[in-house]
């Protein structure tokens, strides 16, 4: 056997174990990951009485400038929502809607507060986020047992 051939063989191999990962484990590790980002955003916005800080108003005020929004409705509804749409993807109930709001949200960030930030960071936040649209919560979800 040939050094190419064995390392054709062995390719073939991995990525046939690689195809192995469970569906439900895919979609939920992107459900997890997708929320954690925003649920650490969350929690920075809010005391733990979740009572918004004065400097998640500032921020908004100064540094995020949403050109749509007056901050007195911006502050709430995105910090809200930051807590809001995560547990929601959590547990996999009204997932496909939970992601479609993160990505609304992305596309904000990206458009208004960070736009030099696609390639390192949105992009993925994005493909995450297009993916649990696209594929669903999976059967490890409340979406799930729902349907059922």
């Amino acid at each position: 056997m040939s050094f190419k051939s064995s390392i054709g063989n062995k390719a073939s191999f991995a990525s046939q174990q690689l195809a192995r990962i469970p569906t439900d484990l895919v979609q939920l590790a992107l459900r997890l990951g997708l929320a954690g980002i925003f649920w650490a955003s969350a929690r920075t916005k809010v005391s733990e009485d979740l009572s918004i800080s004065d400097s998640t108003y500032f921020l908004f005020e100064e540094e995020y400038q949403l050109p749509f929004l007056p901050v007195d409705i911006a502050v709430p509804l995105t910090t809200y929502a930051e807590h809001l749409l995560p547990i929601l993807l959590l547990v996999g109930f009204a997932t496909r809607l939970s992601a479609l709001g993160l990505f609304a949200m992305t596309l904000v960030i990206q458009i208004f507060v960070y736009p030099s930030a696609f390639m390192s960071t949105h992009l993925g936040w994005f493909a995450m986020a297009l993916a649990v649209m696209s594929f669903g919560p999976g059967r490890w979800s409340l979406d799930h047992l729902i349907a059922r």
